[in-house]
């Protein structure tokens, strides 16, 4: 692996991926482990990490997640709002290994109190690949971040649980027996505009889903739709402040930014979607085209 330059690595709390990078930034190889911080003390994460690449060491090495967290690798402390989002002058060097490992930092806000790792990343990422972006980043997912800009800053950001508790309630619950695995677009139109609507009913409409199975046998795939609608309704009454009247640009999975670019289509938002492991790893290559900067 004589072509490698250095390895980006995003590392969460359940699992690990890592790129091979060529001099120019060129994807060499891709490549991932479930060894994620949850799994690993703090002496686990050298060998995982070189279980998974150590072909390709010793180069420097960029990470950015939850290898950062006071459990992780190394802590990397906050960076506090308003800020830019963390570049490598903000990495923190791993201490006690002959690599060359830095570790961004995650962004904190004091009030209302909130934190991020991993995110800060692919907010940069999506910054870099979109310069002069000012306005509404939303990062969809098991803690949704929606995230105001400006002048390639982060001002400020609020967290929603949104897909942490449709986990819960749709695996865990008694709504669990109503579910589906398919989804139904009418059904959760329905959803989301009866909790944005109405956000105060959302725990009736939740143990509605349940009666209207056993009375009216509502379809598993409309009741996992309709789930989703509510939730996320909900999240965007919550989160008014954030996109009303803005043009929003999603940062996550396919499946589940579309869903959210539907529910703000409804509301007339402009949206535009952007790849989340794309962004990190354009992130990544942000920070470190910074590091070449400095070695020049």
């Amino acid at each position: 692996m004589g072509d490698v330059a250095w390895i980006a690595v995003d590392w969460g709390t359940s699992h690990l991926r890592a790129w091979l990078m060529g001099r120019d930034s060129t994807v060499l190889d891709r490549r991932s482990s479930a060894d994620g911080m949850g799994g690993l003390d703090r002496n686990g994460f050298e060998p995982a990490l070189r279980a998974l690449v150590g072909d390709a060491l010793p180069v420097p090495v960029l990470a950015c997640g939850m290898v950062g967290s006071r459990q992780g690798w190394a802590e990397a402390p906050y960076a506090t709002v308003p800020c830019a989002a963390p570049t490598i002058h903000t990495a923190v060097s791993v201490p006690g290994t002959d690599l060359d490992v830095r570790v961004l930092p995650g962004v904190k806000q004091d009030n209302p109190a909130d934190v991020m790792r991993g995110e800060e990343t692919q907010i940069a990422g999506f910054i870099a690949r979109n310069p002069g972006f000012d306005g509404i980043i939303c990062l969809p997912g098991t803690h949704t971040k929606w995230v105001h800009t400006s002048a390639g800053e982060i001002v400020s950001f609020r967290t929603a649980m949104t897909g942490e508790m449709f986990a819960l309630l749709s695996q865990q619950s008694v709504l669990r027996h109503s579910m589906g695995q398919g989804w139904d677009a009418e059904a959760f139109a329905t959803g989301v505009d009866q909790t944005l609507s109405r956000p105060e009913t959302l725990a009736a409409s939740l143990f509605s889903l349940r009666a209207e199975g056993l009375l009216t046998a509502l379809p598993g795939d409309a009741a996992r739709a309709r789930l989703s609608g509510l939730l996320i309704g909900a999240e965007l009454a919550s989160m008014r402040p954030y996109w009303l009247g803005q043009a929003v640009a999603l940062v996550g999975a396919k499946a589940l930014s579309a869903a959210y670019a539907t529910a703000l289509s409804a509301q007339g938002v402009p949206t535009q979607m952007a790849d989340a492991e794309d962004m990190t790893l354009a992130g990544l290559t942000a920070a470190y085209a910074q590091l070449q900067g400095e070695a020049a």
